[in-house]
């Protein structure tokens, strides 16, 4: 089963937050690094991207045939995107382990694991 593991930064540092990224010692910098690696490179693992800031998005809505668009969505800290990976496992126990690997499970985030739906 395919599972979407999606990212919820919290207050976990990240490098485009260079005052928060900066309060991290170099080694703990790279133990974030090297952890993104080792899931990257872990079977079943379809690495996602990171993303900017939730403030840097531009949602977009249709209404009555008329594209809107607006700056955001302005939510919470704690309910911000970071990033996703899609994993091919054997089953939910192999996906919530993965997720607890994921740096930002640990430094303050949170990571949703979410079976995809195969039509």
């Amino acid at each position: 089963m395919k599972y979407l593991l999606l990212i919820h930064q919290g207050d976990t540092p990240t490098p485009y937050d260079q005052e928060a990224w900066g309060r991290l010692s170099e080694d703990e910098q790279n133990e974030v690094y090297a952890a993104y690696q080792t899931i990257n490179q872990t079977p079943g693992v379809t690495p996602g991207i990171g993303m900017q800031p939730p403030e840097l998005a531009t949602t977009v809505r249709v209404r009555d045939g008329e594209t809107l668009t607006t700056d955001g969505p302005f939510v919470s800290v704690k309910e911000a995107l970071g990033g996703y990976f899609l994993y091919e496992a054997d089953d939910l126990d192999a996906a919530i382990e993965l997720a607890s690997r994921v740096p930002a499970a640990r430094m303050g985030g949170a990571v949703e694991v979410r079976p995809v739906a195969e039509w």
